[in-house]
């Protein structure tokens, strides 16, 4: 027989009062589950093959016992914290305080789409949507600026999502480097302000890595 793919893993966002429920509605799917703690985080693994790996949110490393409750118990939002999410469509950056928003700001900026047009006049239309890309994201850099700085000791924990490349400009600008990027990454669409709110409910939620059997 030819050999059968790897089962496709999934990741979900679990907000942490929510955590121990998962966990029981996981072993109720799929059978008796042991638990244990490697490499920083919570492990399932049940008894029809299936697993999953809990890790707390801000890159925080789990060394408590095996239990759904410890784990959640573990976890700790930052007093002070900050989302940037940007992508061509618009930014959204925000300072929080626990779970609290203290300053927050949402812009929307046009950045046109590709053309079909060839020669001369593609090659327009690319410099102007560089241009109109470039200023979209200093737009999101000087509000960024404006609320993640000053930083506190050790840099302000920093989630990031959107597009990629977009985010990095935007952290290029040397009066970001405190900003420490942690984990996770918001796969987010333009970001509008139900998106920012999302984004940081997300930041502070449980990360589940599922595969099932």
């Amino acid at each position: 027989m030819p050999d059968q793919p790897a089962p496709a893993a999934s990741e979900v966002a679990v907000p942490l009062e929510r955590v121990e429920r998962w966990v029981l509605n996981f072993q109720g799917r799929h059978g008796a589950t042991a638990l244990d703690v490697v490499d920083g985080a919570l492990v399932g693994a049940a008894a029809d093959g299936s697993s999953f790996t809990a890790r707390l949110p801000f890159a925080q490393h789990y060394a408590g016992l095996p239990a759904a409750a410890d784990f959640r118990l573990a976890a700790d939002v930052p007093a002070d914290w900050g989302v940037l999410l940007v992508r061509k469509g618009g930014f959204a950056v925000a300072r929080l305080a626990g779970d609290r928003v203290a300053g927050s700001k949402v812009g929307k900026r046009h950045v046109q789409g590709r053309t079909k047009a060839g020669g001369q006049s593609q090659q327009r239309f690319a410099r102007r949507r560089d241009n109109q890309a470039r200023q979209a994201y200093e737009a999101a850099g000087e509000h960024a600026v404006r609320l993640l700085v000053p930083a506190p000791a050790g840099g302000l924990p920093t989630v990031v999502g959107g597009d990629r490349g977009a985010v990095e400009q935007v952290l290029d600008d040397p009066r970001l480097a405190r900003c420490r990027v942690v984990e996770p990454w918001l796969p987010v669409p333009d970001p509008r302000r139900d998106v920012l709110t999302s984004a940081v409910a997300d930041a502070c939620s449980a990360r589940m890595t599922v595969v099932n059997a």
